[in-house]
């Protein structure tokens, strides 16, 4: 092989190499980037998750909210968020802040302050004083029936139902929810006794602004005559005439179990039954126990 064909050789072969090290260089460089990016943007399902916490931080209109401004008592401002989704504030005029969170929000009006050269260096904070956008109506047998504000602590179901207080002593068990959702209403009834037996928690429904909880009256049975407290009392599954007369105080010193009845309502009459002690009982039966004639 000559000298000319051996030096081409030789150039080629080096210009090759080069080549092959600055791709391996670019390469190197752009996977740190790649990695970089990847940490950067969250899933699709964490950005989901924190717009609809936002979402439920967040102010809207009707929302009566606070404002406070660090080293400047002059300017604390409680307002009223409009139907236009702003407040007025001094100094700036109208401030658009529905949809934001209080921390953004905040944000928001430090930056006009700022950007006025009203305060230097303004320290914001913005707190929602009272909830009046997004609220779940309470109804029915609770013990504090009203409008209650959804947030990252009440969402469900039986979050709303412990806000009110619980059920009422003639609550059911069985709750309705009430949803309209596109301009479509659907009500659906969860048993919420038989949802935590079974430790299915999916029909703990979620709720939206807007919706309605119904919680029914209970099943109720009726024990009178010679018994300690006569009354009405909740009707329990499978329940028996003992078991009633019992939650009646038990039968008194004038009373005597042979001379219990039913009362029923069947059609347009009420039948009068001789009762068993161990009888199961159905919804508004009269348990009346007779007085003793011996």
């Amino acid at each position: 092989m000559s000298v000319a064909n051996t030096r081409a050789s030789a150039l080629a072969l080096g210009l090759l190499l080069a080549l092959a090290a600055a791709s391996g260089a670019a390469l190197a460089q752009s996977k740190p980037s790649l990695a970089a990016a990847a940490r950067a943007a969250p899933p699709p399902a964490t950005q989901a998750a924190t717009q609809a916490a936002n979402a439920l931080e967040a102010v809207g209109p009707g929302d009566m909210v606070r404002v406070t401004v660090f080293r400047n008592p002059d300017l604390t401002t409680e307002a009223r968020v409009t139907d236009q989704g702003t407040i007025f504030f001094p100094l700036i005029g109208e401030v658009p802040v529905a949809g934001l969170t209080p921390q953004q929000a905040s944000k928001r009006i430090a930056d006009r302050l700022a950007s006025g050269k009203f305060v230097v260096s303004p320290e914001v904070q913005l707190s929602i004083a009272t909830v009046n956008s997004r609220q779940v109506s309470v109804l029915g047998n609770v013990a504090k029936p009203g409008r209650y504000p959804i947030d990252s602590v009440n969402r469900r179901v039986s979050d709303f139902v412990a806000a009110a207080g619980g059920m009422a002593a003639a609550g059911a068990d069985t709750v309705t929810v009430v949803q309209v959702r596109n301009g479509q209403e659907t009500k659906t009834d969860v048993d919420l006794a038989q949802m935590f037996r079974n430790g299915n928690l999916a029909a703990n429904l979620e709720l939206a602004p807007g919706d309605t909880i119904y919680v029914h009256r209970a099943p109720m049975i009726y024990v009178y005559g010679e018994v300690n407290k006569a009354g009405a009392y909740r009707l329990e599954p499978h329940m028996t005439v003992m078991q009633a007369i019992a939650l009646g105080g038990g039968i008194n010193t004038r009373g005597t179990e042979r001379g219990v009845k039913i009362h029923r309502r069947e059609g347009n009459g009420v039948n009068k039954i001789d009762a068993r002690l161990t009888d199961e009982i159905r919804v508004d039966d009269v348990i009346y126990v007779k007085e003793s004639i011996f």
